[in-house]
């Protein structure tokens, strides 16, 4: 689904002070495209994201989501955030069906659907454990199928994998790259991992320092489908992480001398 951004800003008043945390930022991101949010942090990118979700009121300008100006709880969206929501008290089952249970779904169906999404992310036969029971890179499987079991058209994705180590965290981008090719779906991705956002994206916007702008947009011209390990060997690879960096560097120093 198309996400229009026009204008779009935040403020917040904190102790009688405001506090601009989003300069008008203007962006259009095609139904279907993997779109990567980079920058300093505080500069915004997750506001942003939360805005098109619904979770926070834009403080000027305009979201629309498939045509439909955001106002409220964006229920189109599927929204993956760094912490997961596992309930750890409910088996894997009925963590993923908890979704479809909200949305009314018949107990016959939720479980043909449960079955179906947990062959996709690699956890069948991990139906009746715990999350305790799980390793870490499990759990975001997990949290990953809970988002993706009712089919909303966009993933917002909140530094979904920031908390994983190096040889999970490329496990999963691998598996989330296999199933947006499969789906079609769009992907807004937040991360301060530059690599990370080079080898998953089709773009990279990279944000300035707060107030929080559009600084750069690359456009990643590396092949699909991507290998998450092998493509950081591309010398293309090292090109657009270069361009990218030269952007990002400025916002950062000027963050730390703050």
């Amino acid at each position: 689904m198309t996400i229009t951004i026009t204008a779009a800003e935040k403020r917040y008043v904190s102790r009688g002070r405001e506090i601009r945390a989003l300069q008008p930022v203007d962006l259009e991101i095609p139904a279907g495209e993997f779109i990567a949010f980079v920058g300093p942090s505080g500069c915004g990118k997750s506001t942003l994201l939360n805005m098109i979700a619904g979770i926070l009121p834009l403080s000027g300008g305009e979201i629309r989501h498939d045509g439909v100006p955001v106002k409220g709880i964006n229920r189109a969206v599927g929204y993956m955030t760094q912490v997961d929501s596992v309930l750890p008290w409910r088996t894997i089952q009925e963590n993923v069906e908890l979704p479809l249970r909200f949305r009314g779904v018949a107990a016959a169906a939720r479980r043909d659907r449960v079955a179906a999404m947990l062959a996709k992310v690699n956890l069948t036969g991990f139906e009746n454990s715990f999350p305790v029971e799980l390793s870490g890179g499990m759990r975001k499987r997990v949290a990953l199928a809970q988002v993706l079991i009712y089919d909303p058209g966009t993933l917002l994705m909140d530094e979904p994998f920031g908390a994983l180590d190096a040889q999970l965290k490329l496990m999963m981008q691998a598996e989330l790259l296999h199933i947006w090719q499969a789906t079609g779906k769009t992907v807004v991705f937040v991360t301060h991992d530059l690599g990370e956002a080079v080898t998953l994206a089709s773009r990279v916007i990279v944000f300035s320092g707060r107030p929080g702008r559009i600084k750069a947009v690359e456009n990643v011209r590396l092949p699909y489908p991507r290998d998450p390990f092998k493509v950081r060997f591309m010398p293309e690879f090292e090109t657009i992480y270069g361009r990218l960096w030269e952007a990002l560097a400025p916002e950062i120093a000027k963050g730390e001398a703050i």
